[in-house]
């Protein structure tokens, strides 16, 4: 592409969702921004962005053009601030993915991050999508389950996910203490609704008990955490947040087969840039004394 103005205008289009945002952010009339737009249109011969009443929101081909231009803003911005001496600055966005699981965790980590870096714009997406960071999608993932093998991704050991099998009081009140080894009848169970998930804790548990006892199911792995909080029968939760829960029993001690290895992911281009070492570094000093998460 011969012309990174009319980039970098659609790229601030997209993070604000107006014309007149990105010319305020760019310092332009928001006539600029509009011919900047149509021109890179134009040229790609396909649209960036929908247009309706509350502005613009990116496409399908606006997206990945603009997680490109996103990695690329972030070395820019960088390579300036080293040039200009300034290479100490933290600021601008800072993406960092996990899965939801994670998040009682990481955004108190994430909000002092904030606090110490006041410039810093934080976007935590959760989810079991496995973000691209070669597309600039996101600055730190963590990952978990096997050593993540993608190419130009620098990747280090973080910590351990465990998770045990829980009830409350009430429930054990109520229907007794389960024996998963033995007879389960009458016990209810809370569960992943996919029969084939790929959790090693959902295939034990799907192995120990028959299917009309996971009277509980969802896809969202936080809607089966309050199920069990809730008292909707015997689950599965992190270990780290239920043993702080005084109202949960825990049934059995966790298999080694529940506990999955976490991975700090971060793409070659953007590991080495303040920004990201800045938050590994508050990451890994905050996470000291998460013995099992």
């Amino acid at each position: 592409m011969d012309n990174w103005d009319e980039i970098k205008t659609a790229y601030q289009v997209a993070r604000m969702g107006t014309v007149s945002g990105a010319a305020e952010v760019l310092g332009v009339h928001h006539a600029t921004v509009i011919r900047h737009i149509d021109a890179l249109e134009g040229r790609l011969a396909v649209k960036l962005f929908q247009r309706h009443a509350r502005g613009y929101t990116a496409t399908e081909a606006g997206d990945d053009l603009f997680r490109v231009a996103q990695a690329t803003d972030d070395q820019f911005s960088q390579l300036v601030g080293r040039i200009k001496g300034r290479g100490t600055e933290v600021s601008g966005d800072l993406v960092v993915t996990s899965l939801v699981s994670m998040a009682p965790r990481l955004a108190p980590v994430l909000t002092a991050f904030q606090q110490e870096h006041p410039d810093v714009v934080v976007r935590y997406l959760t989810g079991d999508r496995l973000f691209r960071l070669e597309y600039g999608e996101a600055h730190v993932a963590i990952r978990a389950g096997t050593v993540p093998n993608q190419p130009d991704n620098v990747v280090q050991p973080f910590v351990r996910l465990t998770v045990g099998l829980y009830a409350t009081k009430d429930y054990i009140k109520e229907y007794g203490r389960p024996d998963l080894s033995g007879d389960t009848s009458g016990h209810r169970f809370v569960c992943h609704d996919a029969a084939d998930s790929r959790a090693p804790f959902n295939k034990w548990l799907r192995s120990h008990v028959s299917e009309d006892q996971i009277t509980f199911r969802s896809t969202d792995v936080r809607a089966l955490e309050q199920a069990v909080t809730a008292g909707a029968g015997v689950g599965f939760l992190p270990v780290i947040e239920a043993r702080a829960n005084p109202n949960l029993v825990e049934i059995m001690d966790p298999s080694e087969d529940w506990s999955s290895p976490l991975w700090l992911v971060t793409h070659v281009d953007l590991h080495r840039t303040n920004k990201v070492q800045a938050f590994l570094s508050f990451l890994k000093e905050r996470s000291k004394d998460w013995k099992v998460l």
